[in-house]
């Protein structure tokens, strides 16, 4: 049976071999990135308990990401629809737009401590780029994003902005062209450099050290957040659902992060995955489909995969979603039954966008519109004592040329 241990934070929750629930996750690298991961692992550790450290992550967190971000109530939507209220967090009101920008300026912060002038990382969405590309002109870091060329067309705006913060864009034109292909030649390019380059991953995936570090950055989002809740409602409330989108699983990890220690039928976590087109059998969902263990991007974790054990494609209208495997960290909480995981279709996204752009002063991005569907889905059937609060963790501009395609002129 899997367990997950109280008051001892879930990224520590290894074994000695970095393995949650002695399965998932580890360090599947080549030899020669051992030494790096080695280096990294000792240098993160040290600085995440130095207080020179935490006060600089702190001074940057509000300085520059602009922490905390809103927690509003969803009136009109909650009204519209009856039932449980409906909340919002409002990460997409950080600098730059999205929830990356935490584990981006993390990352920048390390690769000073280290000594190094490069720093690459990958994208799917644009919104780790874009991140990377801000913290690497902050903090004077020459900067290379490693980017599917099919995600390249459609999420130009971040393109746009990766290039104006003076980054170099990497089209990868292998495979689907997509996240999974960019986050492998991102790797490759680190083995060959990894002696004067730092390598950011985008997400809570790959060799274990990334997994902490992104986790451990994201978590300011539920830090704040469960000081907002007790200063709204006095005290936690008895009945509340916390519900986030779902792709490697960085957000909905900063987002559930200090509330792990709470009984499940207080709160629960509702992890949103991609449901891909209605009418086709692909998807970005192995969680949802009871996928198999496999090893992806140097860590075990359920990854969508054939008969042979060679990776499937995936398809999903969110490019930040659009990724075969998943947090090692989420496949431990799926074991662990601490969390909870479905799908929403492109469609049911798209719907669930219009709805709530139209009636709410927000307009999230296609990532967090999959975790609207699910409040909108589930909403109606609770009685008002409940709480459901999404973390709307990115903002629509990048998806402007998807939305006009799919909706036509929509105004908001």
């Amino acid at each position: 049976m899997t367990i997950i241990k109280k008051k001892i934070l879930l990224i520590d929750q290894h074994d000695n071999n970095y393995f949650y629930a002695k399965k998932f996750g580890g360090n599947y690298v080549p030899e020669t990135l051992k030494k790096p991961i080695e280096d990294l692992t000792k240098l993160f550790e040290k600085l995440r308990n130095e207080k020179q450290f935490l006060k600089e992550r702190d001074y940057y967190f509000k300085n520059y990401i602009g922490v905390p971000t809103p927690f509003i109530k969803l009136h009109y939507l909650t009204k519209h629809l009856g039932g449980a209220q409906i909340w919002a967090k409002v990460v997409s009101e950080a600098n730059g737009g999205a929830h990356k920008i935490y584990n981006a300026t993390i990352h920048a912060l390390l690769c000073k401590r280290a000594g190094k002038k490069f720093i690459i990382g990958d994208t799917g969405a644009g919104y780790a780029g874009k991140m990377l590309s801000m913290a690497a002109k902050k903090f004077g870091l020459k900067c290379k994003i490693f980017m599917g060329a099919k995600d390249i067309e459609r999420q130009r705006p971040n393109c746009e902005a990766i290039r104006k913060n003076g980054a170099e864009i990497i089209p990868v034109y292998t495979g689907s062209q997509t996240l999974v292909e960019a986050v492998s030649e991102c790797m490759r390019y680190w083995v060959a450099n990894c002696d004067t380059t730092h390598m950011c991953v985008g997400s809570t995936v790959g060799p274990n050290i990334f997994v902490k570090i992104c986790a451990w950055s994201t978590a300011q989002i539920s830090r704040e957040l469960i000081v907002q809740i007790k200063t709204t409602f006095g005290k936690m409330p008895k009945k509340m659902k916390l519900i986030n989108c779902v792709g490697g699983g960085s957000s909905a990890m900063g987002f559930w992060n200090e509330f792990m220690d709470y009984p499940k039928n207080q709160i629960e976590f509702i992890g949103v995955e991609a449901g891909g087109p209605k009418k086709s059998k692909s998807h970005a969902a192995p969680l949802t489909n009871n996928a198999k263990i496999g090893i992806l991007h140097g860590a075990a974790q359920y990854v969508m995969q054939n008969k042979e054990g060679q990776i499937s494609n995936t398809e999903s209208i969110s490019a930040g979603l659009d990724y075969p495997g998943i947090s090692p960290l989420h496949c431990f909480l799926k074991d662990a039954k601490r969390a909870r995981y479905t799908s929403a279709t492109d469609e049911e996204a798209l719907k669930a966008f219009k709805l709530v752009s139209s009636l709410e002063t927000i307009s999230p991005s296609l990532e967090p519109s999959h975790a609207f569907a699910e409040a909108i889905k589930i909403a109606p059937k609770l009685n008002p004592s409940n709480i459901i609060i999404v973390n709307s963790c990115g903002d629509s501009i990048k998806d402007k040329y998807i939305i006009k395609k799919r909706l036509g002129n929509y105004r908001r």
